[in-house]
């Protein structure tokens, strides 16, 4: 399972010109499912997204995790990330989970998170043709891949 964490000032979700979701200060959490994903790498990267401390603290050092810092967080799906380009120019997602298997994963993933979190997050919308628009707050973004825990 991988994730692209970003922290945002400002992120939204719109699908066919309806926003779905929308946060002002928080993380943006792009995510990739793989087939052999399971339960082990929900937690272990909703404990990382949710403890992650890239927030300023009253010094302006980035002390503070997401629940200190009362933000807020959107994830959508991408399988994408799962690209591979190892073969010409055009990507493969071999790696990429199908729907019945990156479903039930993607809605475990949101829960867990919420948990984690204590309270909702948004979301854009499994499959669907989204776009999304983010004020990136730094830069700040970070990668995550549950298999390579360094």
């Amino acid at each position: 399972m991988r994730v692209v964490l970003q922290r945002v000032s400002e992120a939204s979700v719109t699908i066919d010109s309806n926003k779905v979701a929308n946060i002002g200060n928080g993380f943006l959490v792009l995510l990739g499912i793989e087939n052999e994903d399971s339960q082990e790498d929900i937690d272990w990267l909703c404990k990382k997204i949710v403890g992650m401390r890239v927030f300023s603290d009253a010094n302006g050092l980035m002390n503070e995790n997401i629940t200190s810092f009362n933000g807020d967080i959107i994830v959508v799906s991408q399988f994408t990330l799962h690209a591979s380009i190892k073969k010409g120019n055009r990507p493969s997602f071999i790696k990429a989970a199908k729907p019945d298997v990156a479903i039930p994963l993607y809605k475990a993933f949101i829960q867990k998170l919420e948990i984690e979190l204590g309270r909702p997050v948004q979301t854009g919308e499994f499959g669907a043709d989204m776009k999304v628009a983010l004020v990136n707050d730094g830069p700040v973004t970070i990668s995550m891949d549950s298999k390579h825990r360094e």
